[in-house]
């Protein structure tokens, strides 16, 4: 199984909307979750707020991200993925996730403990700019 994870975006609807819908104005998040669609077989929104959300969870707007969490909270939140993932999904050994989320959604546990279960973690913006990232997407149709 492929499973997209696309990070949440500081740009938001101003009202309660599907999770899908809610981070719509930012064209990074369009893109992404434009990409997983067509690659996985399943996708979530890797969410600073709520952790891990199905696309079609109802939620209202926030204003609150990862670069301003500690490492001990990013770490905790990363547990707490983990943790919903494995609610999600069950036991992820030979699952392949589709990240599409920068540094701080990944590099304090998370893909370190979903490599520990038997996963793929890959990563296919990783390290580009967001110039890079959105003719990633542009290229693929997404945009």
């Amino acid at each position: 199984m492929r499973v997209g994870l696309v990070s949440c975006s500081k740009a938001k609807v101003a009202h309660a909307a599907p999770a899908r819908e809610l981070y719509g104005p930012s064209a990074l998040f369009r893109g992404a979750r434009c990409h997983v669609q067509r690659t996985c077989d399943r996708w979530f929104i890797l969410s600073a707020k709520y952790h891990l959300v199905r696309p079609e969870q109802e939620l209202e707007p926030y204003d609150q991200t990862l670069k301003e969490a500690s490492s001990a909270e990013r770490r905790l939140w990363s547990a707490q993925v983990l943790s919903q993932l494995e609610e999600e999904l069950g036991d992820v050994r030979g699952t392949t996730f589709e990240v599409h989320a920068g540094a701080a959604y990944l590099n304090f546990g998370l893909a370190e403990r979903l490599h520990d279960r038997g996963a793929t973690v890959e990563n296919p913006v990783a390290g580009l700019s967001m110039g890079k990232r959105l003719r990633f997407y542009r290229e693929a149709g997404c945009l």
